[in-house]
């Protein structure tokens, strides 16, 4: 560089080394993605043939074992000749361990799994169900925030880990937002598993959850708020939650009344791959503006998905996306569980324990009992409950973000990783033996024939496709 100018040497220099660099993250996330399918699939097998467990369980034992907490933060020597490094190391920031345990590149591609996952789920569902048990369904996800967080907050303060302030401290109000979540992605994959998406319950857990999702994110606002020092006010509070449910209900009202001209639209196309492609940016797109309006970006693909579902195509949409569910969702779980700090657990192992019975038993109960008085028995309140159970990545976000603006220290952190664990791997256990000892979940046996009636609508693709 001569008198401040950049020569094309240097240039030249620069270039190689970002294009070294670029193709350096190209191969070891193409490693790791290998790494993960065979891990996902094999453990998926093995689950499904011998134990008889759903896949999904199987996919984040995987990603615990081999994630950067465990086998995939060590590095490999060759009889001392060669040190291959650690396959998912953990990534810094500013010399500290990241919130997210994993690279930018991997969590990306995780997360279009889950959006992938939720926009399959909507193209599964059934409208006129999912209308019909929006009632129960808002009650359930009511009673699924009001008690988690109120026991959250309680535990944190009569067991001694709450700040000065009490019921009011920064700690104890975001345990009570942890509690809250519901990862939908969770149960929706055990539900697609068993063929039970269509059922009453099915539809009310997963109507309940997109409910729950805004309804948390409004705590989660107000926590962070107050946890800033004055900067909350029922002002803003008000406008995040009208640009939020409005946002939501605005987008699935628009994307019913614009799918008989999406049908038509496709239907045009001769073009190999359209029918998957169009759909796809369109939930993609959702999903970008679900986030720019503080929703979670699964439940703007999930709308586009409920909107389709009315459509005839709805079917050859889901048939069409068979092969990019099949890649990107496993990819998903086996991430979420690499998110779990094994070791982080040990700090406060009593009062972690503590909590995740309370989220179990907030759940069930909390979500459980306005689906009994809203028309399913116990049989069917169980299975909203234990359906409504998960926090999965949910919660696990939420930690990381509490975590990095230190308004929770490592061991709340490490709390809330165990109740994560813990209700995720004990819903869908508890989910399979609801479901599979058979019955209606409804109180009038007329509803339960009714809902079990086959339908001349698109079923059952996205459970055929999802299933490992």
């Amino acid at each position: 560089m001569v008198d401040g100018i950049i020569g094309p040497g240097l240039l030249l220099s620069l270039f190689q080394a970002g294009e070294s660099e670029i193709s350096d993250v190209i191969i070891r996330l193409l490693i790791q993605l290998a790494v993960i399918l065979f891990a996902a699939k094999i453990a998926g097998e093995l689950a499904t043939r011998f134990l008889k467990l759903p896949s999904v369980l199987a996919e984040l034992g995987a990603g615990v074992l081999i994630g950067p907490f465990a086998l995939g933060g060590f590095a490999i020597s060759f009889f001392g000749l060669y040190e291959l490094p650690p396959l998912f190391p953990l990534p810094l920031v500013d010399g500290e361990p990241a919130a997210i345990p994993v690279s930018n590149e991997l969590y990306a591609i995780a997360q279009l799994g889950s959006i992938v996952l939720l926009f399959a789920i909507g193209l599964e569902t059934n409208l006129r169900q999912f209308l019909r048990y929006a009632g129960p369904a808002t009650a359930v996800a009511i009673g699924g925030v009001v008690m988690p967080f109120a026991l959250g907050v309680g535990a944190t303060v009569l067991l001694g880990f709450a700040g000065p302030d009490g019921w009011l401290s920064p700690e104890a109000l975001f345990m009570g937002a942890i509690m809250t979540a519901t990862s939908v992605g969770i149960t929706a994959r055990v539900l697609a598993d068993l063929n039970k998406l269509d059922q009453p319950e099915g539809v009310t857990i997963i109507a309940a959850a997109v409910v729950d999702d805004v309804l948390g994110i409004l705590v989660l606002t107000v926590v962070v708020g107050i946890s800033a020092a004055g900067t909350f006010s029922l002002s803003s509070l008000g406008w995040i939650s009208f640009k939020a449910i409005g946002f939501w209900l605005g987008l699935t009202a628009v994307g019913i009344l614009a799918a008989p001209y999406i049908e038509k639209f496709l239907e045009k196309f001769r073009t190999a791959g359209a029918l998957m492609g169009i759909p796809l940016a369109l939930a993609l797109l959702a999903a970008g503006l679900a986030e720019v309006f503080g929703l979670a970006f699964i439940i703007g693909a999930f709308s586009i998905g409920l909107a389709l579902s009315t459509t005839r195509l709805g079917n050859l949409v889901e048939a069409a996306m068979t092969g990019i569910i099949d890649f990107l969702v496993p990819v998903f779980f086996v991430v979420m569980g690499m998110l779990v700090d094994v070791g982080s657990m040990q700090n406060g192992i009593v009062f972690g324990l503590i909590i995740s019975v309370l989220a179990v038993l907030s759940k069930v109960i909390g979500s459980g009992v306005p689906a009994r008085l809203s028309g399913f028995n116990t049989r069917g309140s169980m299975r909203v409950g234990v359906g409504m159970m998960p926090r999965g990545e949910v919660a696990l976000i939420i930690a990381g973000i509490g975590l990095s603006q230190g308004i929770i220290g490592q061991d709340l952190f490490g709390v809330s990783i165990m109740m994560t664990v813990l209700t995720t791997l004990i819903a869908p256990i508890a989910l399979v033996p609801l479901f599979s000892k058979g019955g209606g979940g409804l109180s009038n046996p007329k509803e339960d024939e009714l809902a079990d009636s086959p339908e001349p609508a698109n079923r059952n693709r996205s459970a055929e496709a999802t299933d490992d």
